[in-house]
C-alpha cells in the first residue's frame, strides 16, 4: 500500500470536499435570505450538477491519457477560481444578472469538483495493492474506499456547518475568500509532494469507447443514479428551506442539522465494511446481495417518513429521526456502490470507467436537484419524500440485476 500518496490524494479532497459544503450552504442560505423562491435558489445549482455529468464523462477520458494527477490538480486550481469569482457578485445587480453570475461560478465548481472526486477515488484502485501483490486485495479495497467516501461526507457537513458560520461572521465575499486561500494552501503542497503519474492507460483510449461499457458498468451507473437522485430531491432545497421557513430555524441551527446529517452519514459510510458480511473471495458476490437488500430498506425507510409528514404523524419528530435514519442506510447504499465499481473494474480502466460511472451520479443529483425545487413548491417536503421513495425502487429494480461474480479481466497492472 502506497501509504503516502494515498495520505497526499485524501488530504486534497478532504481541503476541497470543506470547501465544496460550505459553497453550497453559503449560496443556499444567502439568496435564500434575499428572497429567492425555491425553485430560483434550485436553479443555482443546475449548472454545477450539469457540468458535473460532462466532467465526469470526459474527466475519465482525459485522466486516462494525462494521469490522475494533472486532473486533481485542475479540480483544485479550478475551484479556487470559482470561489474567487463568486465573492465579485454584487448586491446591486438584477436578479437575472446575480442568478447567471452565480450559475456561471457554480458551473465552474462543479467541474472542480467532479474531476477532483474521480482522480481520488480512482487513484485508490492503483494505491492498493493487486490481487497479485496481495490475497487481501479485494478485501483492503472496500475498506480505503468506504475510508475516503465516508470521511469526505463528514468533512462535507463540517463544511456545511461552516459555511453557515462564515456567513454569519464574516458575510459572503470575505467567507469565500478565506476558502479560496485554504484551497491554494493545499494545492501549493500537493504540486510538490505528490509525484509520478497516476492513472495513465498504455493506449490512447478513443473518444468512442466512452460508452462501450460493460453490463455491470452500466448496471450499476443506472442504479447510482436513481439513488443520488432519491437524496437530493429532498436534501438540496426542500430540507433546508423546510428548516428555516416552516420550523423557523436560524441559519445557525440549520446548517448545523445538515452538517449533523451528513457527518454521520459519512461516519457510517466509512464503517459500512463492517455492516456487510463478507467471506474472503466472495465479496463481490455480498456486496450485491447487500446493495439489494439495504436498498430496499431504504425505500422502506423514505416511504414511512413520507406517510408520517402527509398525515401528520407527528411530522417534526418523523423529519428529523426519520432522515438520519435514512442518512444511515443510504450511507451503506452508497459504500457498498462505491466498492464495487472499483470490484468490476480493471486497473487499466479505472479512470475512464469510475468517470463514467460518477457521471450517472452527477446525472441523478441533477435531476434531484430540480424535482427539490419544484416538488417542495408544489406538495412541500411531504411530496419530495414520495418522490424519493419512487426512486430508490427504481434503484432496488435495477440492482436485483446486478452479477454477483466479478467479469474476467486481463491481470495487468497500471503504469505508475
Amino acid at each position: 500500500m502506497n501509504v503516502r500518496d494515498y495520505s497526499l490524494v485524501t488530504t486534497a479532497y478532504w481541503g476541497f470536499t470543506i470547501t465544496d459544503g460550505a459553497l453550497r450552504m453559503l449560496v443556499l442560505l444567502h439568496f435564500h435570505e434575499l428572497g429567492y423562491s425555491p425553485v430560483q435558489i434550485a436553479f443555482l445549482f443546475l449548472l454545477y450538477e450539469f457540468c458535473g455529468i460532462l466532467t465526469n464523462l470526459l474527466g475519465g477520458w482525459v485522466g486516462s491519457r494525462v494521469g490522475l494527477k494533472a486532473t486533481l490538480f485542475a479540480g483544485l486550481t479550478i475551484q479556487i477560481f470559482a470561489l474567487t469569482m463568486l465573492s465579485f457578485l454584487d448586491p446591486g445587480w438584477t436578479a437575472v444578472l446575480s442568478v447567471a453570475f452565480v450559475m456561471g461560478s457554480q458551473a465552474l465548481s462543479g467541474i472542480a469538483k467532479d474531476l477532483t472526486k474521480m482522480s481520488s477515488k480512482s487513484a485508490i484502485k492503483l494505491l492498493v495493492p493487486s490481487k497479485e501483490e496481495s490475497s487481501n486485495s479485494e478485501r483492503l479495497l472496500f475498506k480505503f474506499v468506504a475510508i475516503l467516501t465516508g470521511s469526505k461526507n463528514a468533512l462535507k457537513g463540517v463544511g456545511f456547518f461552516l459555511g453557515a458560520v462564515l456567513l454569519t461572521w464574516l458575510g459572503f465575499a470575505v467567507a469565500l475568500w478565506a476558502m479560496a486561500g485554504a484551497l491554494l494552501l493545499i494545492l501549493i503542497v500537493s504540486l510538490f509532494l505528490l509525484k509520478g503519474d497516476m492513472g495513465k492507460t498504455r493506449e490512447k483510449v478513443k473518444f468512442s469507447k466512452l460508452f462501450a461499457k460493460s453490463r455491470e458498468i452500466n448496471l450499476l451507473s443506472a442504479a447510482r443514479f436513481f439513488l443520488f437522485g432519491s437524496r437530493d430531491v429532498w436534501f438540496v432545497v426542500g430540507l433546508p428551506i423546510f428548516l428555516t421557513e416552516v420550523l423557523e430555524w436560524t441559519f445557525w441551527e440549520t446548517g448545523a442539522f445538515m452538517a449533523a446529517w451528513v457527518i454521520g452519514y459519512g461516519i457510517v459510510q466509512a464503517a459500512a465494511p463492517s455492516f456487510i458480511r463478507r467471506k474472503v473471495g466472495a465479496e463481490i458476490e455480498s456486496a450485491a446481495k447487500g446493495a439489494l437488500l439495504w436498498g430496499i430498506a431504504l425505500a422502506f425507510v423514505a416511504a414511512g417518513i413520507a406517510a408520517a409528514v402527509e398525515f401528520d404523524f407527528h411530522p417534526t419528530i418523523a423529519i428529523l429521526v426519520g432522515l438520519a435514519v435514512f442518512g444511515i442506510v443510504f450511507a451503506v447504499n452508497s459504500s457498498v456502490h462505491s466498492y464495487l465499481i472499483l470490484a468490476y473494474t480493471d486497473s487499466d480502466k479505472v479512470a475512464l470507467n469510475v468517470g463514467f460511472y460518477y457521471m450517472a451520479n452527477a446525472c441523478g443529483r441533477l435531476v434531484g436537484t430540480l424535482l427539490s425545487g419544484v416538488m417542495y413548491l408544489k406538495t412541500g417536503l411531504a411530496g419530495c419524500l414520495w418522490t424519493s421513495a419512487g426512486l430508490v425502487l427504481t434503484a432496488v429494480l435495477i440492482t436485483i440485476a446486478l452479477p454477483r461474480k466479478p467479469r474476467e479481466v486481463p491481470t495487468e497492472v497500471a503504469p505508475a
